[in-house]
């Protein structure tokens, strides 16, 4: 392979951690909860996007989030948000990706739409600041994906152009700004499927193939 770019920006949840939709059922199933009751209530519903987007850009705490949530959703607030995504794990094909992106000279960075980091933290464990070359969350710069400016932000921490960068992102809508930009584009689904489309993008191997290093 040819290496065509030198940067590749990530997503986080959903993207370096397992996907968001079935831990959000798992949640529901144990709270008692109808089936789509979190997707009716916070995500299709106006006062529940707001509040998800205030959350985002920093203008709402962690704690206020969960209070107006609970209200909207009829159940306990307390750390809400720790508990609607406590089945969320590593994506551990993808985290060992970065890395090899990283070791092959590709600078990597994140670029979040944070939902707070107490009580509950999204990021705990995963040592971004020694992992990747730049970290962008939301909430910190009281803007959110798909603002240009972000992207634009996270760029300037690279010292990248987007013509040099892959962006990576399980949320669909995201997409379209970021390839206005000049960004190359992958959709975040199955996880073999993304890293092969990041391979080809990046145009580098990404995946160990050593026999003696494959556990079955």
């Amino acid at each position: 392979m040819t290496q065509h770019r030198k940067g590749l920006v990530l997503d986080f949840g959903g993207v370096l951690t397992t996907p968001l939709l079935p831990a959000a059922l798992a949640f529901e199933r144990r709270a008692g909860l109808a089936e789509g009751t979190l997707l009716t209530g916070l995500y299709l519903n106006p006062e529940g996007i707001r509040l998800t987007e205030e959350l985002e850009r920093g203008r709402l705490t962690q704690t206020q989030w969960n209070e107006a949530a609970g209200e909207l959703l009829g159940i306990a607030p307390d750390n809400l948000m720790g508990r609607i995504f406590a089945d969320l794990r590593p994506e551990t094909s993808m985290i060992a990706a970065a890395a090899a992106a990283r070791r092959a000279g590709v600078k990597v960075g994140i670029l979040s739409n944070s939902v707070g980091l107490t009580p509950w933290n999204l990021y705990d464990g995963h040592e971004l600041d020694e992992l990747y070359d730049a970290v962008v969350l939301s909430e910190l710069h009281g803007m959110r994906k798909p603002d240009r400016e972000i992207f634009l932000l996270v760029l300037d921490q690279l010292g990248l152009t987007a013509e040099e960068c892959v962006f990576v992102d399980d949320t669909e809508q995201y997409l379209s700004p970021a390839a206005e930009l000049g960004f190359t584009t992958v959709h975040a689904a199955a996880p073999a499927r993304t890293v092969a489309a990041v391979e080809a993008a990046l145009g580098i191997p990404l995946t160990d193939m050593d026999p003696e290093r494959v556990t079955p």
